[in-house]
């Protein structure tokens, strides 16, 4: 493994009692570099903002190295593969997440950062509907070459997972545990296939076990690595809809499929829709124009720039091709509100600009 003995600081700041992903990115800034957080002085740690004394101890103590000598070699003997937040071919869309992992360990081969990549996530106890709207919507899916991402759970996780493989689509299974073991177990076939063309992720080291408040930190992965999630079916208290409020956090689009008001499988997906926190998806052109998809588009795009007013122009280019919040528009443009306000009217109704719950604005060309 290259750069061993750098690796082993690089894992050993996950290792840190009391310091999370976001402490252990500011210790890197701070000091330049994982093997200098472990070499720096108690004094200097001291005086970056929110380090204890208690912290401090824990960077200093032999067993956090020891740990992580340990897990090298187990990703040695399993030929796992390892990335740091900062080497290049961490995933892009997981490093624009404040919260995202220091450190993931994956199975499988997988480009992260040249490919499209969706995540379909739902009730455990899905419906007929349910299953046969995941394998069509998968289907569907197929001629944009996405990566489906899921949680490898029973339900419509499991049922994405299966489309995507019958598809012969890239899947990634993100995983609430380490990389010693698959759960539940009854997935691990599934598991195996999807290692040959795609992979299992996790930010867990080995031996930690599928507990329960594991789930809930495991779905900023899911939500993370996708363009979008599209909840296919889940209950007004579902893990789907922390999934969906994560993605929604990070700014990125989510879509929910409704049903009948008497499903309970369909509660939460109802919700989203109701409170305009997610987009209604009837079909794969829902996700084609959100996401800007169109086999067409560079060459709709220039078309239609030519015809645009210069400040409908400067902005599209402040909007380029994610969703933006109105005050942060107002502040690239130097506008005043009404002036702003005035032009994004008047864009919405050439379908220049799509409109977002929470003052958010994406273009569509």
């Amino acid at each position: 493994m290259k750069d061993e003995r750098n690796l082993i600081y690089k894992i050993s700041l996950s290792l840190i009692k009391g310091v999370g992903d976001i402490t252990a990115k500011k210790l890197v800034s701070h000091c330049g570099s994982a093997e200098l957080v472990f070499k720096e002085s108690k004094k200097a740690l001291m005086a970056i903002p929110g380090v204890s004394n208690k912290t401090v101890s824990s960077i200093c103590s032999a067993e956090v190295l020891k740990r992580a000598e340990q897990e090298i070699e187990f990703l040695k003997k399993q030929e796992l593969n390892h990335l740091f937040y900062t080497d290049k071919n961490y995933p892009d869309n997981l490093k624009l997440c404040m919260d995202s992992p220091i450190n993931i360990y994956f199975k499988g081969k997988m480009n992260w950062n040249k490919q499209k990549f969706i995540s379909i996530v739902g009730t455990r106890k899905c419906t007929p509907f349910g299953k046969e709207f995941t394998e069509n919507i998968v289907s569907e899916l197929v001629k944009y070459n996405v990566v489906i991402v899921s949680g490898l759970a029973f339900g419509i996780d499991i049922m994405a997972h299966k489309a995507a493989l019958n598809n012969n689509l890239n899947t990634v299974a993100v995983l609430a545990h380490g990389l010693d073991r698959i759960y539940p177990s009854q997935h691990l076939n599934v598991a195996k296939e999807i290692i040959k063309s795609g992979a299992l992720i996790t930010d867990y080291m080995s031996g930690v076990k599928p507990d329960k408040q594991n789930f809930p930190s495991r779905n900023r992965i899911v939500s993370g690595l996708s363009e979008a999630t599209i909840v296919v079916e889940s209950s007004k208290k579902g893990g789907s809809l922390i999934t969906a409020g994560i993605s929604d956090s990070y700014n990125r689009d989510v879509f929910a499929v409704p049903g009948k008001p008497t499903d309970k499988q369909s509660e939460g997906c109802n919700f989203l829709i109701k409170n305009h926190r997610a987009i209604l998806l009837d079909n794969v052109n829902d996700i084609v124009k959100n996401l800007n998809w169109d086999l067409q588009k560079q060459v709709v795009q220039q078309t239609l720039f030519t015809n645009l007013s210069d400040d409908e122009q400067r902005i599209i280019k402040v909007l380029e091709d994610k969703s933006i919040h109105i005050d942060e528009l107002k502040q690239k443009l130097k506008w005043d509100s009404s002036n702003l306000a005035k032009y994004l009217l008047q864009m919405e109704f050439k379908n220049l600009i799509l409109p977002l719950p929470g003052k958010m604005f994406k273009r569509k060309m």
